[in-house]
C-alpha cells in the first residue's frame, strides 16, 4: 500500500509538471506571437479557459515567464504580458548583437562535422518550410540560427541567446505585414552566414550575421519613429 501510495503521488506530480510547462509553452507562443498584447492584463481564469487547464500550471507558467522576461508581475499576485518600447527593442537588440557573436566565434572554434552537418540540416529544413506559415518558418528560423551557435559548450550561454531571440522576435510579430522584406533576399543573407560559418571563417561569419540582425532591426526602428510622429 504504501508503494502504491508513493507511486500514485509521483504520478500526480508527474501530471502537475507536464500541465505546467503545456501552459508555459502555449502563453510562451501567444505573448510572442501577439495574442496577447504588450500590457495586457493576464487574468487566470480567463486563461485556464482558454488552456482548458487547471489555475495552478497557469499561475506557476506565468511566473516561469517573467524570467523569460514576457510576463510582469503586478502587485497583489497579478501579471500582465510585458510592455515593448522603443529603448526595449534597442537593448534586446544591442545584447543580441553581442552575445551571438561570442557564441558564434566559440561555436566555429570548436567546430567538427557533427556541428555542420547539424547546421547544414537546420538551415535544408529552413529553406524547404513554407513561409506562408509564418509559426511553422519561424520555428526553422530559430532552429537555424541556434543551430549556428549549439557548438559554442556553453549552456548558459545559448540559454540566453535562446532568450533574446524570442524576446526580439516578438517585435516581429508586433510588426506584423509592415515588415515588408522584399528589398532584401534575407534566403541568400542566410546563405552566406552559412557559407561562411562551413568556411569556419568567425570574422565573415560575424560580420554577416550582425548586418543580417542590424537591417531588420534599422527596419524597426524606421517603424518606431513613424509611431511616434518623428520625421
Amino acid at each position: 500500500m504504501k508503494n502504491g501510495i508513493q507511486k500514485s503521488s509521483s504520478d500526480a506530480t508527474s501530471q502537475e509538471v507536464s500541465a505546467t510547462h503545456k501552459a508555459y509553452l502555449a502563453l510562451r507562443r501567444m505573448i510572442v506571437v501577439g495574442e496577447l498584447q504588450p500590457g495586457e492584463k493576464l487574468k487566470i481564469d480567463r486563461l485556464r479557459s482558454i488552456l482548458d487547464t487547471g489555475a495552478s500550471p497557469v499561475r506557476e507558467a506565468l511566473s516561469l515567464l517573467t524570467s523569460d522576461l514576457l510576463v510582469e508581475r503586478l502587485d497583489q499576485r497579478g501579471f500582465r504580458a510585458a510592455e515593448t518600447s522603443h529603448e526595449n527593442f534597442v537593448e534586446i537588440l544591442t545584447l543580441r548583437c553581442e552575445l551571438e557573436e561570442m557564441a558564434l566565434r566559440q561555436s566555429i572554434a570548436n567546430a567538427d562535422e557533427t556541428w555542420e552537418d547539424a547546421l547544414v540540416l537546420a538551415h535544408h529544413k529552413m529553406v524547404r518550410q513554407d513561409r506562408a506559415d509564418l509559426e511553422a518558418f519561424e520555428a526553422r528560423h530559430k532552429d537555424f540560427h541556434m543551430a549556428l551557435l549549439d557548438n559554442c559548450r556553453s549552456p548558459i550561454l545559448m540559454k540566453f541567446c535562446s532568450q533574446l531571440y524570442d524576446l526580439n522576435i516578438r517585435y516581429r510579430y508586433l510588426a506584423g505585414k509592415a515588415l515588408d522584406y522584399q528589398k532584401r533576399d534575407v534566403s541568400a543573407e542566410h546563405e552566406a552566414i552559412l557559407e561562411a560559418a562551413l568556411d569556419r571563417d568567425p570574422d565573415l561569419a560575424s560580420e554577416r550575421l550582425l548586418s543580417h540582425y542590424r537591417q531588420t532591426g534599422a527596419f524597426l526602428n524606421g517603424l518606431f519613429s513613424r509611431e511616434e510622429g518623428e520625421p
